[in-house]
């Protein structure tokens, strides 16, 4: 099992930061795309590394064309002599709409065909295919010689889908080289909902399951005291109840039998009850969705969850002693 590392902070905290991360052991450094655009910290992270891949998780494709990060996905491979992994996204309607004034419709198929336009591109620039992509919801038909990159060495990107329900798990399965489970996940929706979608896509495909990796980003409750636990209790519910809050989710929560849970977030989250929110996630809700568990006992159970279903984690906690740090992610390695 790969294990991965959030790359946070402000850009300036970022070559150190990466540093660390390949220091440390961890198989990539992860960024995503919140309060920063996640393409420059892993262009600094490339500088200033040698090992670890770099991966978005994700970037918003609805927000951009394929031809847009075609292009800045070659570059940072490029750059990075083949490090660069490009996690993508659709995020929700709202979001692409209203934040990004851009197009939504059909998402599954949507996002299916942006995939195959980026390997169309692709197919243009490494092997002098004749660019000539026509579909439902884009085209491109142009490529002169002025606007194709010289330094295809290090080949095309490798591509992941960030998917929750099973029409983009699908799709994932299809077309990517791997799949993004969302943080808001548990084992039980991965056995019964996510691998049966994912391998149904596969082998639509006529593909292998060795040909997609999977990804899963793991909430955790994880300290050495009880002052620190209490603040991670709280802070992980929030985050839980945040993500429950997007009726896109719910699937998530009604396979539990905790579907009318989303109701009433997506009410309070509307009311902007932010943090009272994480008061209606209760012990049961946060032990499905997340490892609680002392900091010895992490890789094991993290293992007992996802062991046998995931080929890369993502570790997201903080604040560890360096070297049982090093401890757990070995045996989650080693996994």
């Amino acid at each position: 099992m790969k294990v991965d590392r959030g790359l946070w902070g402000e850009p300036e905290n970022v070559p150190e930061s990466a540093r660390r991360i390949e220091a440390e052991g961890f198989d990539a450094a992860v960024a995503t795309e919140v309060s920063h655009n996640p393409f420059l910290p892993l262009t600094l992270a490339a500088e200033h590394t040698t090992r670890i891949e770099l991966m978005t998780s994700i970037v918003v494709a609805f927000a951009r064309t394929p031809m847009t990060l075609a292009q800045i996905a070659h570059d940072l491979n490029a750059y990075s002599k083949g490090r660069f992994v490009m996690g993508l996204g659709s995020q929700i309607r709202p979001h692409i709409e209203k934040r990004f004034s851009m197009p939504w419709s059909k998402p599954a198929s949507r996002m299916r065909e942006f995939v195959q336009a980026l390997h169309a591109i692709w197919d243009c620039w490494y092997d002098g295919a004749k660019l000539d992509f026509r579909g439902e919801f884009y085209q491109h038909t142009l490529m002169t010689p002025n606007f194709m990159p010289p330094d295809t060495k290090y080949g095309r990107p490798r591509v992941f889908l960030a998917a929750v329900g099973p029409g983009m798990t699908e799709v994932a399965g299809e077309v990517a080289d791997g799949l993004i489970a969302h943080g808001f996940t548990t084992d039980r929706y991965m056995r019964e909902v996510t691998l049966p979608a994912l391998e149904k896509g596969i082998e639509k495909a006529g593909r292998k399951r060795s040909d997609v990796e999977i990804v899963c980003p793991v909430f955790a409750v994880v300290g050495n005291d009880e002052e620190t636990i209490a603040q991670r209790l709280v802070a992980t519910k929030r985050q839980i109840a945040f993500y429950g809050s997007t009726p896109a989710y719910r699937p998530v929560l009604d396979l539990h039998g905790w579907g009318d849970l989303q109701t009433e977030l997506n009410a309070m989250s509307k009311a902007g009850k932010w943090n009272e929110m994480g008061e209606l996630v209760t012990d049961d809700i946060l032990e499905a969705f997340a490892v609680v568990t002392k900091p010895e006992r992490y890789a094991d159970e993290v293992l007992r969850r996802y062991g046998d279903m995931v080929d890369r984690v993502v570790w997201n906690d903080s604040g560890w002693d360096a070297d049982l740090q090093r401890e757990q992610v070995a045996k989650l390695r080693a996994g």
